[in-house]
């Protein structure tokens, strides 16, 4: 059954998820396509893309069930077999990272990028410290070891790296790609923490903290948020088996 999200005057009827007993869309028809999961962090990223540049009418999602997933998206849509991935102008294309800057680049609306040389340049910085801020998040759901030893650095980088702009609560001052970037990850990051280490993220580190509660402002994101008891849940069950 089709979902629904409501958010502002903004109210989008989700497609249901898409499993193994599901019939293709009719691909390379001049649709645009975002395949995701409702679930996954990457393809929330593409996801809030796409919302915030105001083109829901422009990009379809598609939504693929992870856990009994088709076999005719790994062999007709994606060879990777991972979401997202976006069909445009006959091609499909991979990696949250790339798509987001992809969908900023090809598409109208509003940039996700300010046009400051300075800016854009400490996104980059930002952007490449993701992948580590998510391997060590990642790595301390199963250690035994103190959760801010162990954490605690990475948040820190972050709560830093907010004070550099003064001109608003976000990391280039305005909402940027970065925050579509960090977001995803800090919403699990932090509902995973709090329950199973009892450690929370955000203590001792106001900005991250303001940070979190204007993100979850914006129209854009909040669409794409899911109910944080079915996020735990997932994160127990792959990572602790619980």
């Amino acid at each position: 059954m089709a979902a629904s999200v409501a958010t502002g005057k903004i109210q989008e009827v989700l497609p249901p998820l898409l499993d193994s007993s599901s019939n293709p869309p009719t691909l390379f028809d001049g649709t645009t396509r975002l395949y995701v999961s409702y679930v996954c962090p990457y393809a929330q990223r593409t996801w809030i893309a796409r919302n915030y540049k105001g083109l829901q009418d422009k990009i379809k999602l598609v939504a693929i069930d992870l856990m009994n997933r088709p076999a005719w998206y790994k062999e007709k849509v994606y060879s990777g077999n991972k979401v997202p991935s976006l069909e445009h102008n006959n091609e499909v294309r991979g990696e949250s990272l790339d798509l987001v800057k992809y969908i900023d680049s090809h598409f109208d609306g509003p940039p996700l990028l300010p046009n400051d040389p300075a800016k854009q340049e400490f996104a980059e910085e930002l952007l490449a410290y993701s992948d580590t801020f998510n391997k060590v998040a990642y790595g301390a759901f199963t250690s035994k070891e103190d959760p801010e030893t162990e954490l605690g650095p990475t948040y820190d980088y972050l709560e830093n790296a907010l004070a550099k702009f003064d001109d608003g609560p976000f990391f280039l001052g305005q909402f940027s790609l970065v925050e579509i970037v960090y977001g995803p990850f800090i919403e699990r990051f932090h509902i995973f923490f709090l329950d199973v280490k009892k450690y929370d993220i955000f203590k001792g580190r106001p900005k991250l903290s303001l940070w979190f509660e204007e993100l979850s402002k914006i129209e854009a994101y909040a669409q794409t948020q899911r109910d944080p008891q079915e996020l735990l849940a997932i994160y127990k069950k792959l990572f602790l088996g619980i």
